[in-house]
């Protein structure tokens, strides 16, 4: 059931990709109607992880799992039935704000429902996968309900998920919560919040160019009222909204990098791969989200041996080698033509992709909030879905500063319209495989000492403890 939650989450900021053509065409939006489609989903999403998993812990996990999980559903049916583009974007606001509760109550309820054993190792995994399959899974997902029902259904069919979830949590979920004294750090709420929405708004205001007067005074605005986040905290005795201790353990604080620089290759490759396939190959929305299940079902199958080789390995070896591989299938992607097929230029290197996220995906939450104390559970869990809602929207922001400019040299170099497309494309693959590297370079710098080695004489022992 929690793991539903995750696939819910990752699941729909992806599957309204593959629709928002024909909900375009119906509503009449204009471009940047459609683009908040997108935004405002993940702005609310990310600037408010942090809060509810505040309120997760404090109020009670299970009954805020169930509101958010309800929230969501009636969030859905409201876009699902939108009648103008305004309706739409403020049920995806409001889809976010909802997912901001859910997801790390989900997560939380994970961390301390398999405190510790082969149980733990066992549950990380197929929470791993199913989050790492999540966006390939929306995708796919859309093609098929955009091609056969309509748009709209990519949002309604959020109730059947919403009615499992609240069934099983019914029936499956025990309540847990802080106990003691729960007050709210308003004001360290109030600076997170503004701080992430101005910043995540900056990057996107960042595609008509990075020198414009908005686009620095979000961003410059953004940072300032995260440093006074950061003070706030430092100075706050009791329930502070994010323990610094959380963030200060050197292994923990690479997880979360690593985690936000994921979040930025799928959201950005999932995104330009979908343009690629439809506009330059030619495919229907249906064979476009079925092509990108390569990638998923490599995920899937690595998985699994990820798993076995956690405990023996450690998650060192897998978080440096899983990116550097995933790097690999993403250079192969930048060899796209406008003239090529998928089979010979697209199929492999999303398959090298998916084994590589394999090995990223299963041992990265576990490192994140292994070692983390109860009464910090679901900030930590907030702090994981934030860093790759966050890496995800910025990334894109700066993978599209990326294709624009490389769209307007190949044009003024006299390519047709397919070629200056693909070169677009090209780019994007090329910076994403650059931010695997980085996040490799990070696993090998940040997750060292005792505690993350592997541990050979222990194979049942899969958990990592951090800190």
């Amino acid at each position: 059931m929690i793991a539903l939650t995750q696939l819910v989450v990752v699941l729909d900021a992806t599957i309204v990709n593959v629709a928002l053509p024909q909900a375009q065409r119906e509503l009449e939006l204009s471009d940047t109607e459609r683009q908040w489609v997108i935004t405002a989903y993940v702005l609310a999403f990310g600037a408010l992880l942090l809060l509810g998993g505040r309120v997760a812990d404090y109020w009670g996990r299970k009954r805020s799992y169930m509101v958010g999980m309800l929230g969501f559903g009636l969030a859905s049916v409201w876009g699902g039935l939108a009648q103008s583009g305004t309706e739409l974007v403020v049920a995806r606001g409001l889809q976010g704000v909802f997912a901001a509760l859910l997801a790390p109550a989900a997560l939380a309820l994970l961390t301390v429902t398999f405190p510790a054993g082969r149980e733990r190792g066992t549950a990380f995994a197929v929470f791993g996968t199913v989050a790492g399959t999540g966006a390939a899974v929306g995708l796919a997902l859309g093609g098929v309900l955009t091609e056969f029902a309509d748009w709209r259904w990519c949002l309604l069919v959020n109730i059947a998920f919403a009615v499992v979830g609240l069934v099983g949590a019914m029936l499956f979920v025990s309540e847990s919560r802080v106990e003691g004294g729960n007050g709210y750090d308003v004001l360290g709420t109030l600076a997170v919040t503004l701080g992430l929405a101005a910043l995540v708004y900056g990057f996107t205001l960042a595609e008509s160019g990075w020198a414009e007067p908005d686009t620095i005074g979000f961003l410059v605005g953004g940072l300032a009222l995260l440093a006074v986040f950061v003070r706030i905290e430092a100075r706050v005795a009791q329930q502070p909204l994010l323990p610094l201790r959380i963030v200060r353990d050197r292994a923990r604080a690479g997880a979360f990098l690593i985690q936000a620089a994921i979040g930025a290759v799928y959201i950005g490759m999932t995104l330009y791969l979908m343009f690629h396939l439809q506009i330059v190959l030619g495919l229907s929305p249906l064979m476009a989200g079925l092509a990108s299940l390569a990638m998923t079902f490599a995920t899937m199958i690595t998985a699994p041996v990820a798993a076995r080789l956690l405990p023996t390995r450690g998650p060192r070896v897998l978080m440096t080698g899983g990116p550097l591989i995933a790097a690999a299938g993403m250079l192969w992607l930048t060899f796209v033509t406008a003239d090529g097929n998928y089979w010979t230029e697209v199929f492999g290197g999303l398959v090298v992709v998916g084994i590589g996220i394999a090995f990223v995906i299963i041992p990265v939450q576990n490192v994140a909030l292994v070692g983390v104390d109860h009464h910090d559970a679901g900030a930590a869990s907030a702090l994981v879905n934030s860093a790759m809602q966050i890496g995800g929207c910025i990334g894109l922001s700066v993978f599209t500063t990326i294709y624009l400019g490389a769209v307007e040299r190949s044009a003024g170099a006299g390519d047709g319209r397919a070629a200056a497309l693909t070169q677009g494309y090209s780019a994007v693959f090329l910076a994403t495989a650059v931010t695997l590297v980085a996040a490799a370079v990070i696993a090998a710098t940040m997750l060292r000492g005792p505690r993350l080695a592997a541990s050979p004489r222990q194979p049942a022992e899969v958990p990592v403890h951090v800190g």
